[in-house]
């Protein structure tokens, strides 16, 4: 942990912190509409989010769901992905997003500490959401760009000791002072991730992670208020259904799960 490197800085993660559920998982209507995933894909994939959704995966199944669902976005235009995230902006993301943080977010920006989102969702889907919430910037998992086109190749994988590595990354880029910042996280698999800065603090913490921050004292709070009204929705939520774009929500971990490997 840097200190007295520079500026403080909030860190937020995304799923179940400043989002209700997986970023990627709400765009899985969209995903499928615009042919990233197929319909088998997304029924092998229900399975597998039934662990999910109980907190039972481990990290290590998560790293290697992230990364190699990466593959699925081969061939896939970048600035395609970005218009169909746009798109889905108001109808689907922005109803998830919790109140609470947003008013933290705000308090943070009056004390002159730039705000980001940390997040294992892809980097331009959380790039996207940042810009949309105003955010100064964002760190997600990177997939290959060759002539503007997916490659499949997995580059950094933003979870565990990989968001950790990639919140020290930024901080001796950008000059910012670890020991002075905050980071707000809701799961044990983001310990890494708290533990690199001076403020950590749970956010509607797992079973383990409650336990960690009882024993240290970490503060814990609970967020439950969303911030925009839901409207109308473009395409029905499919709960259950996870993606490869976002942390742990795998097509290819599915397939494990569904075919006796270990996914967790």
């Amino acid at each position: 942990m840097s200190e007295g490197a520079g500026r403080p800085v909030a860190f937020f993660d995304l799923d179940r912190t400043l989002l209700r559920r997986s970023s990627a998982l709400a765009l899985a209507g969209s995903f499928r509409a615009h042919g990233v995933i197929g319909r088998g894909q997304l029924a092998k994939a229900a399975a597998w989010q039934l662990i999910f959704v109980a907190r039972g995966v481990s990290a290590e199944a998560v790293r290697k769901a992230s990364e190699e669902g990466m593959m699925i976005l081969e061939g896939f235009r970048v600035d395609d992905l970005r218009r169909m995230v746009a798109s889905a902006m108001e109808p689907v993301l922005k109803p998830l997003v919790y109140s609470d943080p947003l008013e933290l977010v705000q308090r943070h920006k009056e004390r002159g500490e730039p705000v980001y989102i940390v997040s294992a969702t892809l980097q331009e889907i959380v790039e996207e959401l940042a810009r949309e919430l105003g955010f100064h910037g964002a760190l997600g998992s990177t997939c290959e760009i060759e002539d503007g086109v997916y490659t499949g190749v997995s580059l950094r994988a933003c979870h565990g000791e990989g968001k950790a590595a990639a919140v020290r990354e930024l901080a001796a880029r950008e000059a910012i002072d670890l020991a002075a910042s905050t980071a707000y996280s809701d799961s044990h698999t983001d310990l890494p991730f708290l533990e690199a800065v001076g403020n950590p603090i749970v956010v509607n913490p797992d079973r383990k992670l409650g336990r960690i921050a009882a024993e240290r004292g970490w503060p814990v709070l609970e967020f439950s208020e969303l911030a925009f009204p839901v409207v109308r929705r473009l395409w029905p939520a499919l709960v259950g259904i996870p993606l490869a774009l976002g942390a742990g929500a795998a097509v290819w971990a599915a397939h494990r799960c569904l075919s006796g490997g270990r996914a967790a």
